[in-house]
């Protein structure tokens, strides 16, 4: 079996177009918190430091549309409770974090520089 390296240069390849919705600190982070199972919106934003309350939901909608997010309406009447959990999709992750995870434990911080 030989590996596809796929032109990530081009705009129409899809391995890209992944990236580019993956690149985001916060979805990258949402989806590593969201691996501990299903959360509200205010839990999710105090586990995840430095995350505005716009930029929050801002993320979990289109999270949500991209089909890595579900969302669960827990109660109807105000104030309404919503719930957040990964789908299958997003539960797909789970590897490609980890080994990222491995990867900076075994790297550490790699280019920082300390002062001499």
């Amino acid at each position: 079996m030989s590996l596809v390296i796929p032109d990530v240069l081009e705009e129409g390849c899809t391995t890209r177009q992944a990236l580019e919705r993956l690149a985001s600190k916060w979805r990258v982070l949402l989806v590593y918190a969201l691996l501990a199972g299903p959360q509200r919106h205010a839990e999710l934003r105090r586990r995840v430091a430095g995350i505005t309350q716009k930029v929050l939901t801002e993320t979990l909608r289109d999270m949500e549309r991209d089909g890595l997010v579900a969302r669960r309406v827990l109660k109807q009447t105000p104030p309404q409770h919503v719930e957040y959990s990964l789908t299958a999709l997003g539960m797909t992750l789970r590897e490609p974090l980890a080994a990222i995870c491995a990867w900076a434990t075994e790297n550490g911080a790699v280019g920082v520089t300390t002062g001499s």
